[in-house]
């Protein structure tokens, strides 16, 4: 743990002391899927914004020191959209969130968790990643971006500005140097104080004052039944299974944590905010490519984007709704669009050498050395890229990583067959030749 620590520190510090403006830009590229339901679950006093933004602060520290990459602190999307459209107490949040993290203890704990990852086969892993890259633009574009005007629903929130946006990140695509979070995230919030000023509210001082939420036993047979039990799935896959893989993809260089760990990690986040208010949270892959994708290669990222929560939550705390509320639409949406795509991308690799399970297969060109990439007929390059797409489809199709996952393995399950019927054909007739 120690030797990791140091590691992980030594890393953090020589990125950030080179590529400052690059980790403060990739930090900020989480928001566009952070602020939207915090601010919501606020807005219906469903969640304290103070004791969100100082615990994820908080979360936020810790794994940038531990594990050395920009991992996010999302919010548990399916516990989020229950929650906002029952208009969740914050006892039966508190109580969906709790009841997460202890599962994923008891996953973590047992060893069922690093079972499950390793029985299930790549293909399907990055059909998970594609198709929640995929869910991100559909979301962006449909509850985002979709309902802004040309001209409304004010000045500094419509279409106009979407475009632009949407055309300074396609730009960043080639120069990717410059901090397009960092500029997007500044003019966002210029707008917003200026909005916020006319309308009369700007934030105030106000110290945070800690107070406990104790879910009585009808919030916790709603929290957990109505909106827990829902989340375990893509929780496991997309915020642990999914998140460990693409820091393999994305960050090669860098020790890639152990499935245990991130369990861990998830579930101490809810089993400590949630009893003070804070919205539950976990880690995910949709987070880590926005952070990626806007310059972030180290913890050292979160960390500042943590000490920026806590300095915040702690001295301003719910004063600061009305002004996320007022922050352009128009640009958490092609925020978000740039994670989609990020994740999209990881799918390319699928029968490469990128993949995980092709890493050492393959062969080389004489003395050259020259690599020839993994050795797959075009019969197995096409079931693997049809496990993916049909995880993809369903996952997208249903908006449930639960039935993507299932239909994955069904279908790399069938693929599977031919083999098994091989194998067993085999063993009975070497059974009977030892008979005889």
């Amino acid at each position: 743990m120690a030797q990791s620590l140091r590691e992980s520190s030594t890393h953090n510090w020589r990125t950030f002391n080179r590529h400052y403006v690059s980790e403060i830009s990739g930090s900020l590229g989480d928001l566009g899927t952070f602020l939207p339901i915090a601010i919501a679950l606020a807005v219906n006093g469903t969640v304290s914004l103070a004791s969100t933004l100082i615990f994820s602060g908080i979360y936020n520290i810790l794994t940038g020191l531990f594990f050395g990459i920009p991992l996010p602190v999302q919010p548990m999307k399916a516990i989020a959209a229950v929650a906002i459209a029952r208009s969740f107490s914050n006892g039966s949040i508190a109580a969906a969130g709790i009841f997460v993290g202890a599962c994923i203890l008891v996953f973590s704990v047992t060893g069922l968790l690093r079972w499950f990852t390793n029985a299930i086969p790549i293909p399907v892993i990055k059909g998970i990643q594609v198709g929640a890259g995929l869910s991100l633009l559909i979301s962006a574009c449909g509850s985002m971006l979709k309902p802004l005007g040309w001209t409304g629903p004010s000045w500094a929130d419509n279409r106009i500005w979407a475009i632009v946006a949407f055309l300074a990140l396609i730009i960043t695509n080639i120069y990717r140097r410059v901090p397009y979070a960092l500029a997007v995230l500044g003019v966002g919030l210029i707008f917003a104080i200026i909005r916020t000023t006319l309308a009369g509210h700007m934030p105030g001082f106000e110290i945070w004052h800690p107070h406990t939420v104790v879910p009585t036993p009808h919030q916790w047979r709603v929290g957990a039944l109505d909106a827990g039990i829902g989340q375990i799935p893509l929780t496991t896959l997309n915020s642990i299974v999914a998140v460990v893989h693409l820091s393999h993809d994305l960050l090669p260089d860098v020790r890639t944590p152990s499935i245990t760990h991130i369990g861990l990690s998830v579930a101490g986040m809810n089993l400590l905010g949630c009893w003070f208010g804070a919205m539950p949270v976990c880690h995910g892959s949709g987070g880590l490519a926005a952070q990626y994708r806007f310059g972030a290669r180290s913890g050292a990222s979160v960390i500042f984007l943590g000490v920026l929560k806590l300095v915040i939550g702690l001295l301003f705390g719910e004063t600061l709704v009305d002004l996320l509320k007022r922050f352009p639409a128009a640009f958490l949406g092609v925020m978000v669009i740039a994670a989609g795509l990020e994740l999209l991308s990881v799918g390319e690799s699928l029968n490469t050498t990128g993949a995980r399970d092709l890493e050492q297969v393959g062969g080389t060109i004489g003395h050259t050395g020259q690599h020839l990439g993994p050795l797959l007929t075009d019969e197995e390059r096409k079931r693997r890229w049809t496990v993916m797409m049909v995880t993809v489809g369903l996952l997208v199709g249903f908006k449930n990583d639960a039935v993507g996952f299932i239909a994955g393995m069904l279908c790399h399950w069938t693929y599977e067959i031919p083999g098994w019927w091989e194998k067993g054909h085999t063993r009975w007739s070497e059974g009977r030749l030892r008979l005889h």
